[in-house]
């Protein structure tokens, strides 16, 4: 599949905002511990994404009911579903300045991942959390993602790298008082 840029502007891909907040104070403390025990931004950028899949559980997995989607947030409170965890791994990301995006695929929900881009190609990437079934690994020699959609059950992954959250998934995170309020409400489609 070829990934398409939101925009052509490679730094739209590494700016903070209001979610990908890797100006917080959170977010840069993190990125500094992680990149002491590296040697280049690719040992960086899989450190990162390890500690996101490991440290970070998915909420719905470990039962949490708290919705968090503020990049810094997930770092503090250390839980959030597939999209929050995707803003704290590009928020860790841009913070060491490793150009990323933010893309989803249509499951029976949407689902969301980040892309990095090294050696002039972006690289899906999944830091969901693993458990029995799913076995995301960072590559950057083929994807090893969570899950791979069933084009027969009109699953897809969407071709656009995003800049920002797409605000469909953002308004599903902000509205949701709880999880199980958000499990009633995410989106199906982009």
């Amino acid at each position: 599949m070829q990934l398409i840029q939101q925009t052509p502007d490679l730094s739209a891909y590494l700016a903070p905002d209001e979610v990908v907040d890797h100006h917080h104070p959170l977010v840069r403390e993190t990125a500094a511990r992680i990149a002491a025990g590296v040697v280049d931004s690719y040992e960086y950028a899989r450190a990162a994404f390890e500690f996101v899949r490991d440290t970070v559980p998915h909420s719905q997995d470990s039962g949490d009911l708290r919705v968090t989607w503020r990049a810094s947030d997930v770092l503090e409170q250390r839980t959030g579903i597939c999209y929050a965890k995707a803003h704290a791994l590009a928020a860790l990301l841009r913070a060491e300045d490793i150009p990323t995006a933010l893309c989803y695929q249509k499951l029976d929900v949407v689902h969301g991942l980040v892309a990095v881009r090294f050696n002039g190609a972006w690289h899906r990437q999944d830091p969901r959390g693993n458990k029995p079934g799913v076995d995301a690994q960072f590559s950057l020699d083929g994807e090893r993602l969570a899950f791979a959609p069933d084009p027969a059950s009109n699953e897809m992954d969407y071709p656009v790298l995003y800049a920002a959250p797409h605000p469909v998934v953002l308004d599903a995170l902000t509205a949701a008082r709880d999880r199980p309020y958000l499990w009633q409400t995410l989106p199906t489609a982009l």
